[in-house]
């Protein structure tokens, strides 16, 4: 049975929360979440899609992804990882490799926890460090809710096309 959407993203202007249940355990969704497979859910065609993803999963270790917009433009960003717990936690600094419009190259600090419930994986984002940029906080908030979307309706589908 397909889980009805159940995602919320909210913030401060300074912090956001952003969490969603997803119908698999969470070593599915850790997987889902750092290997190459990402490339295939991270996206939609009406905003952007993600066309190159590395990780070198290891405290230390660099991450980075470059996204293409609708409008065809190349948007890289990437980061270090400082905390990883598989399958149930990752810590990684963020920052834009281009002039965002509200938050230019800021680093920030994105946590992910991955919480097994009964019927799944309930998947919390908390993401700092926007100083006070509360249109950037916004604006963020609403991606994050559309990546836990997008994340959730992926894992879901291959979920069912497996069983």
């Amino acid at each position: 049975m397909m889980h009805a959407l159940r995602v919320r993203s909210m913030t401060n202007g300074e912090t956001i929360m952003a969490s969603a249940e997803i119908g698999a355990p969470p070593e599915r969704v850790f997987g889902a979440l750092v290997g190459k497979e990402a490339e295939q859910w991270w996206g939609s065609a009406d905003t952007y899609r993600m066309v190159d993803w590395s990780a070198d999963l290891r405290v230390g270790g660099r991450w980075t992804v470059v996204v293409r917009t609708a409008g065809g433009r190349d948007l890289p960003a990437g980061g270090e990882f400082l905390e990883i717990e598989t399958p149930r936690r990752i810590v990684q600094t963020w920052a834009h490799g281009w002039d965002h419009p509200t938050l230019g190259r800021r680093q920030t600090r994105v946590a992910w926890l991955l919480e097994p419930i009964a019927d799944g994986t309930r998947v919390t984002i908390c993401h700092g460090g926007f100083g006070g940029r509360q249109e950037a906080a916004a604006e963020h908030a609403e991606d994050w809710a559309r990546v836990l979307a997008w994340l959730q309706a992926h894992v879901e589908a291959g979920r069912l096309a497996a069983a």
